[in-house]
């Protein structure tokens, strides 16, 4: 039994081994990430338990309003002179003596006060989730933002290397017109020397994409040496620079964005804060009932014979005897409290109104922030027309300058300026086209469009 059970153990473990390596060095797609994050994020989590405090909240207030129910128990020892409950007189004697009641409330008119408190947690308990859900949207661009820095960084460091393949194919050249005589050998050493700033270029281009790795392994709170790899998709998004209208994004915007309705919730919970401090300043109506009954060690048992006269009634007995019930109204009408509940109701209001300015603020936070990611973007979309057009004629120059120079046509002063020229708006191509595409993903996420590169 044991020879067979030792094999299996070790194919077992060498596959849990093989599945959590695999696991672990998964291809990590956009999507993927969001996911991630949303299922794992901390901040996200704290905001869920948020709103489970407020259920908690609302669940309490809808049970406010169920009578109180209240239970009492008491038992002392008592010496010296006092007064006995049970005998209802003063002794001088040691004694002992205890009580139990039950007390029940029910509020019957308040000024709708628990009512309004019901209806504004119900309203923050909506309110909660809209904050949890604009939290979640935030990380959501964040990780966007930094998956495509990753793959704008990837794109600089390809066009890096490539430089850095053409000097030196360049510079095998230059050699041999060196060695011909066609070319001084200044030419030579100032190529070398353009190869060495390229190759420096490199590792900086590779320090940027680690840094890009970073952030985005920062967002979703994984280790730095976690195993780790996006995927680059084929973005396939032709940049047309056709746009939605700045006044359909924003209409949809508003109509969706859960700051934009947490705003509007907060609003409404105000104005319930007005109803329940106005409410403080009508009468309360409450229906009370009880009942009670004590037990004292002095309490004589009436009912024993003159032969055992002086005897303790029974506990049970004084329990039973001794009980007291009651049911009644009870009205308290406020007159006057230091002037609180009315300074109550006018700080209500200015909180109602202050909501009402913040309710205002997030509209035209969230206007400017749809003009700047459209005004971006359309100047994203020109730079990135701009040098697509320019980048034909830099690479045409370079053809031209470099044929020159391959013949002793052109000294490497003026190869050096067009190959940098032309890195420069291969460059700029690139962050231009990316620009607009994040740019175009955050208008297409405030028209409520899901985050994807896939289209």
């Amino acid at each position: 039994m044991k020879k067979h059970f030792l094999p299996l153990l070790f194919l077992f473990t060498a596959f849990f081994v093989q599945s959590f390596l695999q696991a672990q060095s998964r291809i990590w797609t956009l999507e993927n990430c969001i996911e991630y994050a949303l299922q794992n994020n901390i901040q996200i989590k704290q905001s869920e338990l948020n709103i489970e405090a407020s259920g908690v909240s609302l669940l309490e207030s809808k049970l406010s309003l169920l009578p109180s129910l209240n239970s009492s128990a008491g038992y002392s020892y008592n010496w010296g002179r006092y007064l006995d409950q049970a005998l209802n007189f003063y002794v001088d004697r040691e004694t002992r003596q205890g009580n139990l009641g039950l007390n029940a409330n029910l509020v019957l008119f308040a000024g709708l006060q628990k009512q309004n408190a019901i209806k504004k947690q119900k309203i923050d308990f909506l309110a909660s989730k809209y904050a949890t859900d604009k939290m979640k949207d935030d990380i959501s661009l964040m990780l966007t933002q930094a998956y495509l820095s990753i793959l704008f960084n990837r794109e600089l460091l390809k066009v890096a290397r490539e430089q850095v393949v053409i000097s030196k194919e360049q510079i095998a050249r230059t050699e041999k017109l060196v060695a011909a005589g066609t070319l001084a050998r200044g030419s030579l050493l100032e190529i070398q020397a353009q190869n060495a700033s390229e190759e420096l270029a490199v590792i900086n281009y590779e320090n940027s994409l680690d840094l890009a790795y970073l952030d985005l392994l920062q967002i979703l709170d994984l280790p730095y040496d976690t195993d780790f790899e996006i995927d680059v998709p084929v973005i396939e998004i032709e940049i047309t620079g056709e746009l939605p209208t700045l006044a359909t994004v924003y209409t949809l915007a508003s109509e969706r964005l859960p700051q934009i309705q947490k705003a509007e919730l907060d609003v409404e919970s105000a104005y319930k804060d007005v109803a329940i401090a106005k409410g403080r300043l009508s009468p309360t109506l409450s229906l009370v009932s009880g009942w009670g009954t004590n037990y004292s060690s002095n309490f004589p048992d009436l009912d024993t014979t003159s032969a055992n006269f002086g005897e303790v009634m029974a506990f049970g007995d004084q329990v039973r005897n001794n009980q007291s019930r009651y049911l009644g109204l009870n009205l308290s009408i406020p007159i006057f409290n230091g002037y609180q509940a009315s300074s109550n109701v006018s700080l209500a209001k200015i909180s109602a109104t202050n909501a009402e300015y913040n309710y205002q603020l997030t509209l035209n936070t969230l206007r400017k922030s749809i003009e700047q990611a459209y005004s971006d973007a359309r100047g994203a979309y020109k730079s990135y027309v701009a040098t697509r057009q320019s980048l034909t004629s830099f690479q045409e120059s370079f053809r031209y300058t470099e044929q020159k120079f391959n013949v002793g046509l052109s000294n490497s002063l003026d190869y050096n300026i067009a190959k940098t020229q032309l890195a420069s708006v291969e460059s700029e191509l690139i962050r231009a086209r990316y620009d607009y595409i994040f740019k175009q993903k955050i208008l297409e996420f405030y028209m409520g469009l899901p985050l994807t590169l896939s289209r």
